[in-house]
């Protein structure tokens, strides 16, 4: 597998695609993951708390919000990138276990090489299936799941199913939380299916996103924030309105109107999620 460097910029195969790092010119010690041209992380080595992905802030905001500030949590990440959030979490809430569950074995070594973590974060990749390790991950062992799992700009078919939300469930606490990253466009029957299939066994639940997504009005990420208590909707709604980019939250009788009418998704009938429109990603290249 070869591998250049053209102005800093790093090229190399990895089982998953065409993987780039890409220096960010604004932000001295600052990379962007891009896999077959789409972007997946963006890392600040010398700040792990700079944030530039919009998405991620939400789920930043979620993770900030749930636990009284500084408290160490037991998080497991399905789907890894370059650890941007795992970062972020080891810097804001030392002492915090967390598992990552990454597919692409040679990605991993790529990131570990390139822009490692620093040692003394108590994160473990294991290189597996996120399906495969939360069936293998005893019960109650996590205070949150984050979900961010793509492979081609598209979620996976065995990711979305009511059996993984049961099993996502299971491993959490009786008061843990589930966060995920749901990309979609117009008319935003993935989301609304995952709503659905998401509550059917972590009832309460919230949605971020930018409003014009929500509208069904372009293509791009929500998070969906889900659990057995009520999530903070009011924090979360004044982070949403004061984040660069503002967002909305959508929640109680909206977000049952959101989701109202979307069938429950099953193992037998899940596919991957809706694809990004042509062209979307030229811009990061």
């Amino acid at each position: 597998m070869g591998r250049r460097r053209d102005e800093q910029r790093v090229v190399e195969q990895v089982d998953t695609g065409r993987a780039e790092l890409v220096p960010d010119v604004d932000r001295p010690g600052s990379w962007t993951l891009l896999l077959d041209g789409a972007p997946q992380s963006h890392v600040d080595l010398t700040d792990p708390t700079h944030l530039e992905f919009e998405y991620v802030r939400r789920l930043a905001a979620a993770i900030d919000l749930l636990a009284p500030t500084g408290a160490p949590l037991r998080v497991l990440h399905l789907g890894g990138g370059a650890l941007t959030l795992p970062r972020y979490v080891a810097a804001t809430r030392p002492g915090s276990t967390q598992r990552v569950a990454e597919v692409d074995g040679a990605l991993v070594d790529l990131v570990r090489r390139a822009l490692p973590w620093p040692a003394t974060a108590r994160l473990r990749v294991r290189v597996a299936d996120a399906r495969e390790v939360l069936t293998s991950t005893r019960d109650a062992a996590y205070d949150v799941v984050v979900a961010d799992v793509f492979a081609g700009a598209r979620t996976p078919a065995h990711l979305t199913s009511v059996e993984y939300a049961t099993e996502v469930a299971r491993v959490l606490r009786p008061d843990g939380w589930y966060l995920a990253n749901l990309a979609d466009g117009p008319p935003l029957r993935y989301a609304r299916a995952q709503v659905a299939t998401v509550r059917a066994v972590l009832p309460r639940a919230c949605l971020v996103g930018d409003a014009g997504v929500l509208r069904g009005r372009r293509y791009g990420n929500l998070v969906l924030v889900a659990g057995r208590v009520e999530p903070p909707v009011a924090a979360l709604t004044r982070r949403a309105a004061g984040d660069w980019f503002p967002g909305r939250l959508v929640a109680g009788d909206e977000l049952d109107r959101f989701a109202g009418g979307a069938a429950v998704v099953r193992d037998d009938g899940a596919a991957d999620s809706t694809p990004p429109p042509p062209g979307i990603f030229s811009v990061r290249r």
